[in-house]
């Protein structure tokens, strides 16, 4: 039997999905402006917090995205100079994605306005109490996606 959402908790889910649209908006702007995708800042920095260089299926996995859409984007970047794609070491068949030092530059470039905005936008609208409770929530919820193995990454 389907538990329907209460109003209440439909309002909840709504003002929540409006809020997710609206930040990723002001956030893809802000990217726009220092010459950046949002897409383009997720791949940067996947592989800056790895140490500059992943294998592909592990950046996939790390940012959520299937294969395909992985594979086109990363044709971009690399076009632009921001990533290099290499065959692994170890295995023939696999690609390893490493951080170019022009990929490097543009995510410094665009580092200090995109952190100012999401804590303009974001971190400055709560109090400590309420982060620690985002923060709760947010990890009780990627746990549960991921326990039920629904979240696609190809």
């Amino acid at each position: 039997m389907t538990r329907w959402l209460t109003d209440e908790e439909q309002t909840t889910w709504q003002s929540f999905i409006r809020m997710r649209q609206r930040l990723d908006s002001a956030i893809a702007a802000g990217l726009t402006r220092d010459g950046l995708s949002f897409s383009d800042y997720e791949v940067l920095v996947a592989l800056s917090a790895a140490g500059g260089q992943l294998r592909a299926k592990e950046l996939g996995a790390e940012i959520c995205w299937d294969k395909s859409r992985l594979s086109k984007h990363l044709s971009r970047m690399a076009t632009r100079g921001l990533v290099d794609r290499c065959q692994a070491a170890d295995d023939a068949r696999g690609r390893e994605i490493r951080l170019t030092d022009a990929g490097r530059a543009a995510l410094a470039a665009a580092a200090p306005n995109h952190v100012e905005l999401v804590r303009r936008l974001f971190i400055d609208e709560m109090t400590a109490e309420e982060a620690k409770a985002v923060r709760s929530l947010a990890d009780r919820v990627v746990a549960e996606v991921e326990r039920t193995g629904l979240e696609e990454t190809g």
